[in-house]
């Protein structure tokens, strides 16, 4: 039978026993997901990466639960923390990184914290933020954890090296003697310019015939801080066992770019060895038109372009990734052989035409010795023209030899043109109008030829040279005031 009235003893037992029910609760549920979230490192451990990510959603679910419901409570913190180690490990880290941020205020044990700043770290660089990673990792590398104190210092080892610290990261991995550990030291090493000690690493790696480590990132790594080095290397790592053709074709056309500036001879033998090694493959494509653009940089004269169009087309058709850059630079080439072949002196326009010529073979070609040549021809043969002296100006950068000679020129011949007036700071409609006037005439040609008006643009990846005498802006676009304070005494 239910009582008419409760007695004050009555209700103090019904509040008792609803705060104990409720305390239950959510006890309970942080029990269950506390409960969960070790049965999800336990498969993480054990390499049941599915089975773990499905535990680790349950974390969150379970731990949201508390939060939610009682989020006065002295579990909602710890809930809410756990749930952002959760997310961090299911990978999703934009929504992970608020509720890890109540770490740093809440009351919560030692393990969970250092897990929470681990997901952190490991969240910050996913994102890019390297030195917020760094700043996590420092607190966990002292941990009396011994799983949780070598994760920590494995992964402050890799933001310090991120972030170009080379001889701090090989200080940290010291005390880090696991197989992963052998790729970071690596890598330290090369980045600090250590190389006698990373080519002894790598060579016993090498002798073991290990595939595993990241020869790609090392070989670059390498190649920065010492070419000759890492082209010493390139060797070494071709002989690695069960190496495909495309792979081993990849690091020679690297070596060989690496080594273009300091060893011309090795960085073409390199390209060679692409193209034999990596069959009709990317690489081998890539290394074909790497040796086209060192031929084009011995070419004097129009002639010698003819053997060089005749590989890029024969190349062309084998090597169908590199096919459109082959055909734009044999198109190139045959233009600029067209053009200066068929102008002569008298020719109407023949200065525009053999301009533009010398244009496309300094910068579609980068062909500078042909390019100066072509525009010292314009010099020759017609001397009177308005772009003889913005000719004089384009050799005399192409082939700093003839600078004396050029200097002289100038001042005896073309000091009042309006390319010298702008050098010295004067007024410039003279100068546009004739820049206008070049721009129309290429636009024309190029519509003529069945291409987008404009002078063609630079071939990717080479340098172009820029200054008074570069004139690629489009027709009537405002061209910035050349400045040269060297070249007028």
């Amino acid at each position: 039978m239910i009582p008419h009235r409760l007695t004050l003893p009555m209700l103090v037992q019904v509040g008792v026993a609803a705060s104990l029910l409720g305390g239950c609760v959510y006890y309970n549920g942080m029990y269950n997901a506390n409960r969960l979230a070790n049965s999800a490192r336990k498969a993480e451990r054990e390499g049941r990466t599915f089975e773990a990510n499905n535990l680790w959603g349950q974390v969150v679910t379970k731990a949201e639960s508390v939060v939610v419901r009682h989020p006065k409570s002295k579990y909602a913190d710890e809930a809410a923390v756990l749930k952002g180690v959760a997310l961090a490990r299911m990978g999703q880290c934009e929504p992970a990184l608020a509720p890890l941020g109540r770490v740093a205020a809440a009351s919560v044990g030692t393990d969970l914290t250092e897990d929470a700043l681990l997901a952190t770290g490991r969240c910050q660089v996913s994102m890019g933020n390297i030195s917020a990673a760094d700043a996590a990792f420092a607190e966990v590398i002292d941990s009396k954890n011994s799983w949780r104190r070598r994760e920590a210092r494995f992964l402050r080892a890799q933001t310090l090296r991120h972030a170009g610290r080379y001889e701090e990261a090989l200080t940290v991995l010291e005390e880090v003697r696991q197989p992963r550990a052998v790729p970071e030291r690596l890598l330290s090493l090369a980045g600090a310019g250590r190389v006698p000690e990373a080519m002894a690493l790598a060579d016993s790696l090498v002798a073991r015939g290990d595939t595993t480590q990241p020869w790609d990132s090392l070989l670059v790594s390498l190649g920065r801080q010492d070419p000759s080095s890492a082209s010493s290397l390139v060797d070494r790592v071709g002989r690695l066992p069960n190496r495909p053709a495309e792979t081993r074709a990849r690091w020679l056309l690297d070596d060989g770019r690496r080594l273009i500036g300091s060893d011309t001879a090795r960085a073409r033998s390199r390209f060679q060895e692409a193209v034999k090694i990596g069959g009709p493959g990317d690489a081998a494509g890539r290394a074909s038109l790497e040796l086209a653009r060192l031929d084009l940089l011995g070419v004097r004269q129009p002639r010698e372009l003819s053997p060089v169009i005749r590989s890029l087309r024969a190349n062309a058709e084998v090597y169908r990734s590199a096919a459109n850059e082959l055909i734009g630079i044999s198109s190139a080439a045959s233009g600029v052989l067209t053009a200066t072949a068929s102008v002569t002196p008298g020719s109407p326009q023949g200065d525009l035409r053999l301009f533009l010529a010398a244009e496309a073979a300094r910068d579609t070609l980068v062909a500078p010795r042909l390019a100066a040549g072509l525009f010292q021809r314009i010099l020759r043969e017609w001397p009177e023209s308005p772009y003889a002296p913005k000719a004089a100006l384009a050799a005399q950068r192409l082939n700093p030899e003839w600078a004396d000679s050029a200097r002289a020129l100038l001042e005896a011949r073309y000091l009042e043109s309006p390319y010298l007036a702008m050098i010295r700071g004067e007024e410039g409609s003279a100068y546009r109008q004739l820049e206008d006037s070049l721009g129309a005439f290429a636009a024309v040609q190029a519509q003529a030829a069945g291409r987008t008006p404009g002078i063609r643009p630079a071939t990717p990846g080479r340098p172009v040279p820029a200054g008074p005498d570069d004139d690629r802006a489009a027709p009537g676009r405002p061209r910035p005031a050349p400045t040269n304070p060297d070249l007028i005494p």
